[in-house]
Order: C-alpha cells, then sequence, then structure tokens
C-alpha cells in the first residue's frame, strides 16, 4: 500500500468538502460516507485523519477560528479601550457568517453530546485567555471595574451557551431578554457590555426561531 505523501493535503480536502456538505445537507444528513464519495476515498482512509464526523466538525470549528480569529483583529485597534475592544470581538463573531451556519448546522447540540462537550471544552480552551486578556486591559484603563477578570471570562463562556435556543429553548424575544439580563448582571460586576446593535444583530441570526 502506498504511503501519502502529503497528509496535510489530505486533510484540508477532507475538512473543505466535509464543509461544503454540511452546509449543503446539513450535519446530521451527512454521513461519513457522502464525504468519502465526493473525495473518491473509501471510509478508511476518512477515518485514518478524523475519527469521527464530530472530530471533523469541531476543526473546522477551531479552523474558521483561528482563521478569522476576532481576537486578533481588535489587538491592532489602538484607538479602542478594553471594554471598547470586547464589544467589537462580540460584533465580529457574530458578523462571521461562517462560524453562524457552523453553528447552525451543530445543531439540535442535545442530540450531539460529544459535539457539545467538544465545543465547550475548545472554547473554555482558546477563549478564556482571550478574554481574561482584554478584561486586564480594561482593568489598567480604567473601562472595566473588577477584581475577578478569571470568572468573568469564564461567565462569558458559560452565557455564551446560554444563548443557544437548541440547548436552553426560546424565540427570539426570548433571547434578546437573556442577553439584556446578562448584560445588566455583568455591568453591576463592572463589566458593562450592554449594547443596542447586538439586539438588532440577533434578529438576523438564522438559528432563533421569530414566532414560536
Amino acid at each position: 500500500m502506498s504511503r501519502n505523501k502529503y497528509p496535510e493535503i489530505t486533510v484540508e480536502n477532507i475538512l473543505e468538502v466535509s464543509q461544503r456538505l454540511f452546509f449543503e445537507k446539513g450535519y446530521d444528513n451527512t454521513k461519513i460516507q457522502d464525504i468519502a464519495d465526493e473525495l473518491r476515498m473509501t471510509k478508511g482512509a476518512i477515518y485514518h485523519h478524523f475519527k469521527s464526523k464530530e472530530e471533523i466538525m469541531n476543526t473546522l470549528g477551531d479552523k474558521i477560528f483561528t482563521n478569522n480569529n476576532p481576537f486578533k483583529i481588535v489587538k491592532k485597534r489602538k484607538d479602542l479601550n478594553g471594554l471598547e475592544k470586547m464589544k467589537y470581538v462580540i460584533k465580529l463573531n457574530q458578523s462571521n457568517e461562517q462560524m453562524v451556519e457552523l453553528t447552525n448546522q451543530a445543531l439540535p447540540l442535545l442530540e450531539n453530546p460529544q459535539v457539545l462537550a467538544k465545543m465547550f471544552e475548545s472554547n473554555y480552551q482558546q477563549l478564556l485567555p482571550y478574554w481574561m486578556e482584554l478584561i486586564e486591559e480594561g482593568q489598567k484603563d480604567g473601562s472595566i471595574k473588577t477584581e475577578q477578570p478569571k470568572e468573568l471570562a469564564e461567565l462569558l463562556i458559560l452565557t455564551d451557551l446560554w444563548m443557544i435556543p437548541s440547548l436552553f429553548p426560546g424565540n427570539v424575544n426570548d433571547i434578546k431578554n437573556r442577553y439584556r439580563f446578562v448584560t445588566i448582571m455583568l455591568g453591576k460586576m463592572g463589566l458593562p457590555l450592554y449594547d443596542e446593535e447586538m439586539l438588532e444583530k440577533i434578529d438576523k441570526l438564522p438559528y432563533y426561531e421569530k414566532d414560536k
């Protein structure tokens, strides 16, 4: 059996085809065999690089985040203070159409516990240091007043899950009310993140039911 001399190219091809199929057919309706057929590979060849479809989904999420990392974008903005950078990160994240669509295709997450667990693990490992860095920057410039940056950063990660309606059912108005509640709560903790523009963005997100 000949060895693959360029495994990284094969991995990229698998991710590219998987993303297209997830978006076209939906995550649940896409099988490993579908991916293999598109690439003219065997299922065994796919499993050589990825243990499961869930791992492909998680890798795609990491790749999309890395390619469009909002934290690296705001880090260059010398005209913004720590709090303003945090607000901008949230807006950039909600404007990332690929990430929003990938989240959409991962639903319902309760029926895909492996995806949910990996999503939380990945978010915690990737996002916690970034959020802490911005909170600490806000502490230094006076825009954020807290003595618990780590706890606030962890709370941001947890509340992000609360906004996913397949985990906590609700329509768009429910999500808006959650956003208002969370931002009021964070404001009392010294992190005033409330932004009226974010309420308008919630209306446009595809995975919130409009008239439940």
